[in-house]
């Protein structure tokens, strides 16, 4: 469970570099996007070798049905990713043929197998959110699920997603609600969309407590430093794991149990698993 993944365009050196130390939880080599298509050879030979050795780097990789996909799967599977970005899906079908393709490219590569989790961008067509409860049980690889809100403007022909406060718009804020509830439902981590005004601390501090209070674990971020901000704001309260804590020891003392009241309310199998992911994140944090 990771609180900031930051993107890094994998055609820079100098970037990469720089990512390192920047105290990001996780780091995403953005191979799409980010990276010209003249410019991608040699951004995949980069991304290879600076995988090698480090952890919870993950890689986007170019749309699953795009010759660029395999070409990326092909030049990073050998350095052992965490984990594969995956843009654009039109469904969780997308994300069962990029397991499917992991399947073979760990045993090419003699990775054990399963190791690499998948993240899917699962927002990003419009027809993707016609089908988000595909992710239920869609893949063991599913780490979680992310959402975006550019490409989908693009696609539904707007000239903007937010008002003139700042805030979503109304498709956008559907696709955020709907990203939330389909890893709710796929038992996953949902992870929410970029701050796009990296010069907006404090806008981005309050987006980023507002997704931890909706139930999102982590927060995609476009600039090193919008890091120590995003990782600031997912920190649990001892408010917060106090309560985790009562609710894994209810369902331990109560096993088999789908749904158990606790403090006036009833709490069932997804309360359990977010306070689970609580907890793993406090004593990840701790041991740091």
């Amino acid at each position: 469970m990771s609180r900031s993944y930051l993107f890094v365009p994998a055609d820079s050196e100098r970037k990469l570099q720089k990512a390192a130390d920047c105290g990001a939880d996780a780091l995403i080599l953005d191979l799409e996007d980010a990276v010209a298509a003249e410019a991608r050879p040699a951004a995949r030979a980069l991304a290879r070798d600076y995988l090698r050795g480090r952890d919870n780097v993950w890689v986007r990789i170019n749309p699953i049905d795009t010759d660029d996909a395999d070409a990326d799967l092909e030049a990073v599977m050998a350095s052992s990713p965490t984990g594969i970005v995956l843009p654009k899906p039109r469904s969780a079908a997308d994300a069962r043929t990029l397991a499917d393709k992991l399947d073979a490219l760990e045993q090419q590569y003699d990775l054990t197998q399963g190791q690499t989790r998948i993240l899917p961008v699962c927002t990003e067509r419009p027809e993707a959110l016609l089908s988000l409860d595909g992710y239920r049980g869609a893949t063991p690889r599913l780490a979680g699920l992310c959402w975006g809100a550019e490409d989908l403007s693009a696609a539904l022909g707007a000239s903007r997603n937010r008002d003139m406060d700042g805030n979503w718009l109304p498709p956008y804020e559907l696709a955020r609600s709907l990203c939330l509830i389909a890893a709710a439902a796929a038992e996953v981590a949902a992870i929410d969309t970029v701050y796009t005004d990296y010069r907006d601390a404090d806008g981005l501090a309050q987006y980023a407590r507002n997704a931890r209070r909706d139930g999102f674990s982590g927060m995609l971020a476009i600039h090193p430093g919008q890091v120590d901000v995003i990782n600031t704001a997912f920190i649990p309260s001892a408010r917060d794991l106090e309560r985790a804590e009562r609710i894994v020891a209810l369902f331990d003392a109560n096993p088999g149990a789908g749904t158990l009241g606790m403090d006036g309310g009833m709490i069932d199998r997804p309360h359990l698993i977010q306070a689970q992911r609580l907890l793993q994140l406090a004593a990840k944090l701790q041991s740091q």
